[in-house]
């Protein structure tokens, strides 16, 4: 599902994003939800709300977080989750074409370029992210796999 925002890009590059787990549902741009899982945009990048085995509500959040200092581990590991991210070089091709037409992908398109992207989407036993920064030509890539690998 593409989604064009009106809002501005709230991060400025790779190195501003956070990971945590266990916050708070901050205010999306938008939401897919799907069966036991919720994709969220964020102005200030991602997410994902999912059930876990006990039944419990799990949050995973990859952002820039005002009063958080900025830290994206490249893993972290924990009893049936696992993440990973890299930072890359952003794609010449604009990113969300391929994503745009996965109706468990959710692809915000911010003003002003059409690299201006965070991408979601759900994958077996998982999911993964894109945040593009155009103006520093980054890509992260997240991957998140649920119980064991």
């Amino acid at each position: 599902m593409l989604v064009r925002l009106d809002t501005p890009y709230a991060d400025t590059t790779a190195g501003d994003l956070s990971f945590a787990l266990g916050l708070p549902e901050l205010p999306a741009l938008h939401v897919l939800r799907l069966p036991g899982l919720e994709l969220r945009l964020l102005g200030a990048s991602h997410q994902v709300l999912w059930t876990t085995v006990d039944g419990e509500r799990s949050v995973e959040t990859v952002a820039c977080l005002p009063g958080r200092d900025p830290h994206l581990p490249s893993a972290m590991d924990s009893p049936g989750y696992r993440f990973e991210s890299t930072v890359g070089q952003l794609p010449a091709e604009p990113l969300w074409r391929e994503l745009a037409a996965d109706p468990r992908a959710l692809v915000g398109v911010f003003p002003g370029d059409p690299n201006a992207v965070t991408a979601l989407r759900a994958q077996e036993r998982g999911w993964c992210t894109w945040h593009a920064y155009p103006q520093t030509g980054e890509l992260v890539t997240t991957r998140t796999w649920l119980g064991e690998r």
